[in-house]
């Protein structure tokens, strides 16, 4: 199911969880075989979950993506004004927001450098409104590098916007627990391909 080798295998560590909130997953095509990647184990561990690989996503596409009657919202950092010529700011604040029951999520997985590259070529992403998380603990995602304070994965930025969003915050636990795991297993498979033969 998670679609990697036998010996990498994660399928044990998903704990499926249930959620309000619609989850659009849009991965960037060269994270689909990244063995470091998260968006498989997340999209595993939430069952209402929606996966969907490309770089380019117009209007209609969205559109045929949000379930009809949601507000999509995008998970993603303010972005000065100026910078993207067709971005909106978007309630941080979730109490502005629909019923988490009538809300997508629209989550981008991707490097930093290419989520912006994927935002810039669609207009469509850059028109909707944002949801910024704040005062987050920091990231354990050891095998990867953040390139700024705050940065999280896109597993554990996920699963903060859905307790914010559905006022759960412990509700989704077993996910990071999933996710912590799945560092320590990427750890050690990465320290025994560093030994030499």
């Amino acid at each position: 199911a998670c679609l990697r080798p036998q010996s990498t295998c994660i399928c044990a560590l998903v704990v499926p969880t249930p959620h309000t909130t619609d989850v659009l997953i849009l991965q960037h095509p060269l994270e689909v075989n990244h063995a470091k990647n998260t968006a498989r184990l997340l999209h595993l561990s939430l069952p209402g979950s929606r996966l969907v690989v490309g770089e380019v996503f117009d209007d209609v596409q969205l559109q045929a993506l949000v379930p009809h009657g949601n507000i999509a919202v995008l998970l993603y950092p303010p972005i000065p004004a100026g910078q993207v010529p067709h971005a909106t700011s978007g309630p941080s604040d979730t109490t502005q927001l629909a019923p988490a029951s009538q809300v997508t999520l629209v989550v981008l997985d991707a490097t930093w450098r290419k989520s912006r590259k994927m935002l810039h070529t669609s207009p469509a992403l850059q028109r909707l409104p944002r949801l910024a998380l704040s005062d987050l603990p920091p990231s354990a995602y050891a095998i990867r590098k953040a390139h700024a304070p705050g940065q999280l994965s896109t597993l554990e930025a996920t699963c903060a916007a859905l307790a914010q969003l559905e006022g759960t915050p412990e509700h989704f636990a077993p996910v990071v627990a999933a996710f912590k795991s799945f560092v320590a297993q990427q750890a050690v498979l990465t320290l025994q391909q560093s030994k030499p033969a």
